[in-house]
């Protein structure tokens, strides 16, 4: 949990909102709110919708149905273009660096909005703070990195646009339980210190509800579930499904979809 002082005053905010592939339903009206100086969490298993969530906020899905608030100003279906410039960055799944560009002008483009250079100077060396391998691999490709210091380089990268809000999907992915750790430590450090608003997507449950103040469940596109990390983390349910932190023989998941209900 961050020890930001966090306002009652919501900085995003999701009304019934839905978004679909074609046909198939990716989320089915879900409602939530992020507020202004907390780390906020989505848990679900894979394909319950959460990196959707993401990318309707940022403007990459159009919604279906529904409304989205940013800093109080609707942007549902705006141009992805245009929400960066009011303050929300998206670290994608996958990371998508710019592979052939530096690792420099990779967090420049990061920049691109912005206009005053002795901020942008400032901010490249606070993320150099933050990652200290960036600096020296700083006029390598970013192809060439391996794939928590791509992690580390996308991270970065959205913090040199400035933004109120971070969208971070999965940062976990495909990365060692040691990096992982140490990737969590610095989302949390970049709360802490900057009080940068982020709304954290993530299958690693554990990580999740230890570095975020408030968090969702998803289901099948659902929200079936909301509390505070600290009371999630001793819900049954939650301990079971997602923590494995009671094992009588039968696997959480498997139990939770006998039952089909959530206590």
């Amino acid at each position: 949990m961050s020890n930001v002082a966090i306002t009652d005053q919501p900085v995003l905010k999701l009304q019934n909102v839905e978004s679909a592939y074609g046909p198939i339903k990716a989320i089915r009206g879900v409602s939530l709110q992020v507020r202004r100086g907390e780390i906020a969490t989505v848990l679900g298993s894979n394909g319950a919708g959460k990196t959707t969530i993401l990318k309707t906020i940022s403007g990459i899905i159009d919604p279906r149905k529904g409304s989205i608030e940013f800093k109080g100003t609707d942007i549902t279906a705006r141009d992805p273009a245009l929400i960066v410039r009011q303050g929300l960055s998206h670290v994608p799944e996958g990371r998508e660096v710019f592979p052939l560009l530096s690792v420099h002008d990779n967090l420049l483009m990061g920049a691109y909005t912005r206009t005053d250079r002795d901020g942008v100077a400032t901010d490249m060396e606070a993320v150099y703070s933050y990652f200290p391998i960036l600096r020296e691999r700083a006029s390598q490709d970013a192809g060439l990195l391996s794939g928590g210091q791509q992690q580390m380089l996308s991270i970065s990268r959205a913090l040199m646009a400035r933004p109120d809000l971070i969208l971070l999907d999965e940062p976990s992915l495909g990365l060692s339980p040691k990096l992982t750790k140490e990737i969590f430590e610095i989302v949390v450090r970049i709360n802490r210190e900057r009080g940068t608003t982020i709304l954290l997507v993530e299958q690693n449950a554990n990580m999740a509800l230890n570095a975020s103040d408030y968090g969702y469940v998803l289901e099948n596109g659902r929200i079936v579930m909301e509390d505070t990390c600290a009371n999630l983390r001793e819900k049954d349910d939650i301990k079971e499904f997602y923590l494995g932190l009671k094992d009588d023989g039968v696997r959480g998941e498997r139990r939770w979809k006998k039952k089909k209900t959530w206590r």
